[in-house]
């Protein structure tokens, strides 16, 4: 759950420094979401595809070894 939360946290005022940086460039905020997201926009159907399979692998493997040390919790108690 702390990996997580650094990496929300992280992003936050990543993105929110990438607009800032449009905005004050002259972009409207429509622009400046579209360059942020832009990476998304240019990749191929077999990069999203993959890139989606290792979003779901990620969140598998936070979930299973949550499971498994609330598991190793129990059994201690």
């Amino acid at each position: 759950m702390k990996i997580f939360g650094i990496t929300v946290l992280i992003l936050i005022p990543l993105v929110a420094i990438s607009l800032g940086m449009d905005i004050l460039l002259g972009f409207d905020l429509d622009n400046s979401m579209k360059h942020v997201f832009n990476p998304f926009l240019v990749k191929d159907t077999a990069e999203l595809i993959l890139f989606f399979i290792l979003l779901v692998f990620l969140l598998f493997s936070f979930f299973y070894r949550k499971k498994k040390k609330g598991k190793k919790d129990k059994g201690q108690q």
